[in-house]
């Protein structure tokens, strides 16, 4: 006998997921363990002959094989079932749940099924379309009220893409929309209705940081069914955060019995977890909705102790401090319209601030302002007369829930922070979307992959980084904060952080770290000034300081502790191209900024390492979304036209975190390689620095990779090389050119006797030696002069390989005419000819070049001739003859010498 197990008041989310589990083990009967949710008992009083239901007091245990609980994995929730768990006869338990994993049932032979979606049904269904099995109509239902149940429609905040998706598969198999709807919202029964007004007078409430807390106590002789709808409905008409309802029966003092006391939970914030707080009182849930009952002799002490647990998970408001830009860009009242649109469009800004020469606020201009007043032909005329003066003001302090009301009840787009009549900050639209956005992803990571929350990475950070790594970063951050600085790790590292899993051990040997002042002053040296501290601490490290901003590096060279490492610090600071693929123009910002700046959004996270707020992530582009769904996604559309080398890390950064560069960035690429603008730009430019240097740069990257095959694949497939050139593409015979290149390195390298060369050079002088214009492309990316020259005389040198070395009959010949060129020019233009000079070069390479004369100049001595220029002459013929086998020894080699060249007497 095959049993499902509901839990205990059964609602309709177990009894879906219980319905589906019977097409899932066909003759498994249904078992509620102690009762039904009102509204459950109801639907069952309809359709329950249609249902694979069993009686608790009908089921022999003898007989029971196999048992499978849904929605619960807690012991004390499955009431007098739970001694079945122990039964000999029992082969194996089979949990179902979407809880939070606690690990309370536990079996010899134990199986569970836990995912973090809303609603366990969802898991069934799942399961059901992989088998390709159908469901009947009553069937349908259930599971579709299981789903609408427990996750609000859909509009909980546990609810998953993979809910929506399941309950679109049920509609398919003919769910009872009537039914639905009756279910779904239920009407309160009369008792309910009854208790309603009298629960709404008995509501308290307080506020703590900004939030409501709201709790009710009911106290009744007997147990009241159906509360949760109850509940529910007081949610609705309630303005609260978090709700706690009580209700108290079955209480009597004459027979000095405690009465059972049901708290049920609802919040509406991610930081208040109900479920971990109940669980101390033997209950459980979601952490916006659960429930617990228990006996005791005080209720109202219950709910003083979950009030303070409450009240310490709530967190301290956001407010102006947290979310404002800094520092904020300025324009004086005579500032032309026309200069404030290129303000506009230099910053990416949607507003400006307008101050007077002591610097006091005096308006505030937005893009549409100055949209209106190009659009009449006032280029020329001062902002002052269209902005807006009367400008509504915060300060550091005032909440988010504050600002947002303000933002909406005035229809503002900004709000300038001002701190004792100082001007220190901007709060925008933005910056309150961009909040609101990030916090509800970091709500609801995707199911499909174990990426962990992020709200905060230190015990990450402690964790997974290589002690000594740690370590360092402590002590950055510490003389950072005693300076008033904040400092953050930036970029790759906190990518890398988050791919890593919690039982590895992260030993980041390149780390980005950014100074950020706020809003305290703070000089472009600070980063210096940290490298310089760090480097009294660590004086095995080098210290290098370059740029305009003083950025600042310390290097490591094979450190026992700290390995090979190189640490850059630099003061935050955001950058304008002045053109298409030029360097860019930088000035000092904010962290923010610093951030938007970067190429990717997966490379634009920062971790704080200083108080306050130590190991919070900054993700303002959504970049832990992309490290999920294991995405290459640019910040904005003009990223690969400012910078063509960011097509390059692209391609880079997917190859080597097996990533797909995002559809949109796709054709953000496709758009910057077929515009036109490199070669325009190349025409009115004598000096292009991302496609030059920086380009030589990241095709070095690329090219000595372990990975360069596919990331040189995925170059030609995005158009990327037509950076270097319209003319550069990877043909199929180029390709085989390439990989055959490849195989002859291997054999090359492998002998040491061979002159050393770089692999990754080769591979790329193959390709510019496959079009006309390579010679150019090599004098621009500044390769050295050895490989600009072997590709200047490239195709010369393989026209008079190709035509003389077929005529050459014997190896001595052969060996003779090819030692006029180098190797690695020999290596380049065997690989463009056919197989006979493929392998005669091959022969030279490998076995010819490499044998030496029988002779020498001391067996010459031997023999009795004297030094002279007679030598080489000898050797060079005695070394042809032996090359072509006419000569077999050393004895054969003295015997044609004393024949052939009679000693003078």
């Amino acid at each position: 006998m095959d049993l499902i197990l509901c839990h205990q008041t059964a609602d309709f989310d177990a009894l879906g997921a219980a319905v589906g589990l019977t097409k899932l083990h066909p003759g498994a009967k249904i078992v509620l363990t102690g009762g039904a949710h009102p509204s459950v008992r109801k639907f069952l009083a309809l359709h329950r002959d249609e249902l694979a239901l069993m009686e608790f007091r009908s089921v022999n245990p003898a007989l029971i094989r196999h048992l499978f609980i849904v929605d619960t994995q807690r012991r004390d929730r499955i009431g007098k079932a739970v001694e079945w768990l122990e039964l000999d006869n029992v082969k194996s338990v089979t949990i179902y749940d979407h809880h939070e994993e606690n690990g309370q049932i536990s079996a010899d032979n134990f199986l569970k099924y836990i995912e973090k979606v809303g609603s366990c049904s969802t898991i069934i269904c799942e399961l059901l379309q992989q088998k390709s099995i159908g469901l009947n109509s009553v069937e349908a239902t259930a599971m579709a009220l299981g789903i609408h149940v427990d996750t609000g429609s859909l509009t909980f905040e546990q609810t998953t893409p993979r809910d929506a998706l399941a309950l679109a598969w049920l509609m398919t198999q003919d769910v009872n929309i009537r039914t639905l709807g009756e279910y779904v919202e239920p009407s309160l029964a009369p008792a309910l209705r009854k208790l309603l007004p009298h629960a709404l007078k008995s509501i308290q409430s307080l506020t703590v940081n900004g939030y409501t807390i709201s709790w009710l106590l009911v106290e009744t002789p007997h147990f009241i069914p159906g509360l949760s709808n109850l509940t529910s409905r007081i949610i609705d008409l309630v303005e609260t955060d978090v709700l706690l309802f009580g209700h108290y029966y079955g209480h009597n003092v004459e027979k000095q019995k405690q009465g059972k006391l049901t708290i049920i939970g609802r919040s509406s914030l991610e930081s208040v977890n109900l479920a971990q707080i109940f669980t101390a009182f033997t209950g459980g849930g979601h952490s916006s909705a659960a429930s617990f009952t228990l006996r005791c002799p005080n209720p109202h002490d219950i709910i003083e102790q979950l009030l303070t647990q409450i009240e310490n998970q709530i967190p301290s408001p956001l407010t102006a401090r947290d979310l404002m830009a800094y520092p904020v860009r300025t324009i004086r009242p005579y500032t032309t319209i026309e200069e404030a649109q290129r303000i506009l469009l230099r910053y990416g800004h949607s507003g400006l601030v307008v101050v007077n020469k002591e610097k006091e606020l005096v308006g505030v201009i937005s893009r549409r302002d100055i949209d209106l007043a190009l659009h009449h032909g006032f280029s020329h005329a001062p902002v002052k007369g269209y902005m807006t003066k009367n400008v509504q003001v915060i300060n550091p302090e005032t909440a988010l829930s504050e600002i947002e009301e303000l933002m909406v009840k005035n229809d503002i787009g900004r709000l300038p922070v001002m701190e004792n009549g100082q001007l220190i900050g901007i709060v925008t639209r933005t910056d309150v979307l961009r909040h609101l956005h990030s916090a509800r992803l970091n709500s609801h990571p995707n199911s499909s992959n174990n990426l962990p929350l992020v709200s905060c990475l230190l015990p990450s950070l402690e964790k997974k980084l290589h002690p000594p790594i740690w370590k360092l970063l402590q002590q950055t951050a510490t003389y950072a904060q005693q300076q008033g600085w904040h400092l953050y790790l930036v970029g790759g590292g906190v990518r890398d952080l988050l791919l890593t899993d919690n039982h590895t051990t992260l030993n980041l040997q390149d780390i980005d770290l950014v100074v950020d002042g706020f809003h305290r002053a703070t000089t472009p040296e600070a980063g210096v000034k940290l490298a310089e501290a760090l480097q009294a601490i660590y004086p095995q490290s080098r210290l290098s300081i370059h740029g305009q901003f003083q950025t600042a590096a310390l290097l490591w060279h094979k450190d026992p502790q700290l390995g090979s490492l190189w640490l850059d610090i630099a003061t935050a600071r955001t950058e304008f191209y002045p053109y298409p693929a030029a360097n860019p123009e930088v000035e000092s910002s904010s962290i923010r900024q610093d951030l938007y700046r970067r190429d990717f959004t997966i490379n634009a996270l920062a971790v704080r390492l200083t108080q306050p707020h130590q190991g919070e992530l900054l993700d303002f582009f959504g970049g832990v979304e992309d490290v999920r769904s294991h995405f290459i996604r640019v910040l904005h559309p003009n990223s690969f036209i400012e910078d063509p080398t960011r097509i390059y890390r692209a391609v880079r950064f997917a190859v080597r975190l097996n990533f797909d560069i995002e559809t949109q960035t796709r054709e953000y690429i496709d758009y910057a390689v077929n515009s036109g603008v490199f070669e325009r730009v190349s025409l009115e430019k004598n000096s292009i620095p991302a496609l030059t240097t920086r380009l030589k740069a990241e095709l070095t990257y690329i090219l000595q990779a372990q990975y360069w095959q596919p990331a040189l694949k995925l170059l030609q497939e995005v158009g990327a090389l037509r950076c270097l050139h319209r003319n550069c593409q990877i043909t199929p015979n180029l390709w085989w050119q390439i990989r055959c290149l490849d195989r002859w390195l291997k054999y090359y390298h492998a002998d040491s006797y061979n002159p050393s060369v770089s692999s990754w050079l080769l591979r790329l002088e193959i390709i510019l030696s496959s079009f006309p214009e390579g010679v150019i492309v090599a004098n621009n990316l500044e390769l050295p002069k050895e490989s600009i020259q072997r590709l200047s005389h490239l195709s010369e040198n393989n026209e008079k390989i190709k035509h003389y070395l077929p005529t050459c009959q014997n190896i001595s010949e052969k060996v003779e005419f090819l030692a006029n060129y180098q190797s690695i020019t020999l290596l380049l233009i065997a690989v463009k000819n056919s197989k006979p000079i493929r392998r005669t070069i091959w022969n030279y390479l490998m076995h010819w070049s490499k044998v030496k004369s029988p002779l020498d100049g001391k067996d010459l001595q031997k023999l009795g001739y004297k030094p002279s220029k007679l030598y080489k002459e000898i050797l060079n013929k005695v070394l042809a003859l032996y090359l072509d086998g006419k000569i077999k020894n050393q004895r054969e080699a003295e015997n044609f010498v004393l024949k052939n060249y009679p000693m003078n007497n």
